[in-house]
């Protein structure tokens, strides 16, 4: 295997973390305004991510710069392309978390109203555009033979891409709605899981829908193999939220978010951004790739600061690992 396909993979595992991560993190933002009734309720859901929430989009960062580094022409590509709605979900992340720090730096109801919706609506866009920035990497974009995108932002809202975002968007809030119950106590918790149970069922049928529809347009033997992971773990989420178990909930919905991200890389393996116009003009990690040098000095930096980052991030969740409710809110704040 060549580097330039290990940064592939490398940079593969890297998206799958930050979805995983930053996917229960979304999906806690939406859910301020759809499970939590009061005010107290917010200030639980927004807690149980308070202490990780600025670690989790370190994987974002991460993903972005490698990309920068071992594939330049692909980097270039997708953020002259995708410049509209890339540039709204960094805007959005930034007001997000603002949001998070400022909305209890003042008592008035109005200051901190205006910042839950804020956290709402800053987790809702980019957990949709997500989804449809991925859909069109995978469908393919209007790429000439400069390797430069010759389309415009109305050429991104195609039906296969805004399905990728309904799916991404229900798929984070179910993952949120998993990580609240298995992080809260009492009547939230128990709402928690009814609202998972119903999230699950709607995140199925899109998901499915939309995998489908990418294995019979792109797959092959190993994106299928991926697809039947994906399913079986969602199903298998389900059944579990259902049955009161959190934590294998919570696990299988996190690994069908790996399962389905790797089903996007692999459909586009040799490729890293299809050519709709000439597939001859697409991006691939051959020709999108920076020299080997450069690629082998990343990779013994990323062999030394890898393992301390996952070690570091593993205790963060260590420490603030037990369930919190509205009993530990201060009612005088």
């Amino acid at each position: 295997m060549e580097l330039h396909d290990v940064w592939f993979v490398l940079i593969a595992v890297l998206w799958i973390g930050y979805f995983f991560l930053e996917g229960f993190d979304f999906g806690i933002g939406v859910l301020t305004k759809l499970l939590a009734r009061d005010r107290t309720e917010k200030r639980v859901l927004i807690n149980t991510i308070g202490p990780v929430w600025d670690g989790n989009e370190v994987w974002l960062l991460t993903a972005g710069g490698a990309t920068f580094a071992a594939f330049p022409e692909w980097y270039a590509t997708l953020f002259s392309g995708f410049y509209l709605p890339l540039l709204i979900i960094l805007l959005c992340l930034i007001v997000r978390g603002v949001a998070f720090e400022y909305r209890a730096k003042r008592p008035e109801e109005n200051w901190q109203r205006n910042w839950e919706q804020a956290i709402f609506w800053t987790s809702l866009i980019p957990a949709f555009l997500w989804g449809v920035a991925f859909g069109n990497i995978v469908r393919g974009v209007k790429i000439d033979r400069e390797m430069e995108y010759v389309g415009t932002f109305w050429d991104l809202l195609n039906p296969y891409a805004l399905l990728g975002g309904l799916v991404t968007l229900t798929l984070f809030t179910f993952h949120g709605a998993v990580f609240a119950a298995l992080k809260t106590l009492g009547d939230i918790r128990t709402r928690a899981r009814s609202l998972a149970l119903k999230l699950g069922l709607v995140t199925a049928v899109l998901a499915l829908a939309f995998l489908v529809w990418t294995q019979v347009d792109k797959g092959d033997g190993w994106s299928l193999l991926a697809m039947v992971i994906a399913v079986v773990c969602l199903v298998g989420a389900i059944g579990a939220i259902q049955l009161g178990r959190e934590g294998w909930s919570f696990a299988l919905s996190g690994i069908t978010i790996a399962a389905a991200v790797a089903m996007l890389f692999l459909t586009l393996f040799p490729n890293v951004m299809p050519s709709s116009l000439d597939p001859a003009w697409s991006l691939t990690v051959t020709n999108a790739s920076s020299s080997p040098y450069t690629l082998k000095i990343m990779t013994w930096c990323a062999a030394i600061a890898t393992p301390l980052v996952l070690l570091y991030q593993g205790w963060t969740y260590w420490v603030f690992r037990k369930r919190i409710g509205t009993q530990n809110i201060a009612q005088a704040h």
